[in-house]
C-alpha cells in the first residue's frame, strides 16, 4: 500500500472538462484514423497502426501517451479509438526514469528528475489504500495514470490544461494524470477485468530505440479504425 500512496501522490494533475468525442467515425472508411477534436499527430498514428498491424498488445486494450503533444488515446482491443483527452505529466524532458526513484522521498527528487519515462508497459488497475483505482503502468518507478488531483489551487492546474501551449501541461512528478470523467468513463472501463499495454512516446529518443519492433511505411499508413468514446 506504501507504492500505492506514494505514487498517488507523487502524480498530481488537473481536472479537465469533459471526455473528446470522435463524432463521425462511423463514416469514416475502414482503416483511417479519426483524429476528432484534437489533433493526432504522425507519430500516434504510426504506433498504433504497427501496434494493430503487428498484433504487439497480443489482443489487450492498448494506451498511447503522446508526451509531445500532451494527449492520451485509449483504443479498443481490435485497433479502435476509444477516447482521447489531454493529460499532464512528468515536469521535466527526458525519456527514463531515475533508477530507484520510486523508492526515495518527494523532498529528494530533483526537478530534472521528474520525467515520464518511455516504453510499452504492461499496466492493470491498482487501488489507493483501498478507496481510489489506478491504473499501474510502472509499478518499480512509482508511474500510474490515474485521475487528477486539484486539492493544490496555486497550482493553478484548470488553467494550465485550458492554455493551448502544451509547455503548462508538464508538472506531475512523471504519472500520467487524466480529468475524472475521462478516466471513469474511457479508462477504468478499459482495464477492467483485463491487463492493458500503455505505450508511452519518446520525446527525446528515436522511436524504434524504444520500441524495437516498431515499423511505419514511408507514407505514415495505418492500421487505425475509430469508434465513439465509452459513455
Amino acid at each position: 500500500m506504501r507504492e500505492s500512496t506514494r505514487a498517488l501522490i507523487l502524480c498530481l494533475g488537473l481536472l479537465s472538462a469533459g471526455v473528446a468525442s470522435a463524432a463521425a467515425a462511423a463514416a469514416r472508411p475502414p482503416g483511417r484514423a479519426d483524429p476528432g477534436p484534437a489533433p493526432m499527430s504522425n507519430d500516434v498514428r504510426q504506433v498504433a497502426g504497427w501496434v494493430n498491424a503487428s498484433g504487439d498488445s497480443h489482443g489487450l486494450p492498448f494506451v498511447l501517451v503522446d508526451k509531445v503533444g500532451a494527449r492520451v488515446f485509449v483504443f479498443y482491443p481490435d485497433g479502435r479509438l476509444r477516447g482521447t483527452s489531454p493529460v499532464l505529466l512528468g515536469a521535466a524532458r527526458g525519456d527514463d526514469s531515475v533508477p530507484g526513484i520510486g523508492d526515495r522521498k518527494l523532498s529528494t527528487i530533483r526537478p530534472e528528475e521528474r520525467t515520464t519515462p518511455a516504453g510499452r508497459f504492461v499496466a492493470s488497475i491498482g487501488n489507493d489504500l483501498g478507496e481510489k483505482d489506478i491504473v499501474w503502468v510502472d509499478y518499480a518507478a512509482a508511474i500510474s495514470l490515474h485521475r487528477v488531483i486539484t486539492s493544490n489551487s496555486k497550482e493553478r492546474r484548470l488553467q494550465r490544461l485550458a492554455t493551448p501551449s502544451t509547455l503548462d501541461n508538464r508538472i506531475s512528478y512523471g504519472c500520467i494524470n487524466v480529468p475524472a470523467r475521462f478516466y471513469d468513463t474511457v479508462v477504468r472501463p478499459a482495464f477492467t477485468g483485463t491487463n492493458g499495454i500503455v505505450y508511452i512516446l519518446p520525446e527525446i529518443r528515436p522511436i524504434r530505440s524504444v520500441f524495437p519492433g516498431y515499423r511505419a511505411d514511408a507514407h505514415g499508413r495505418t492500421e487505425v479504425t475509430s469508434a465513439a468514446p465509452a459513455q
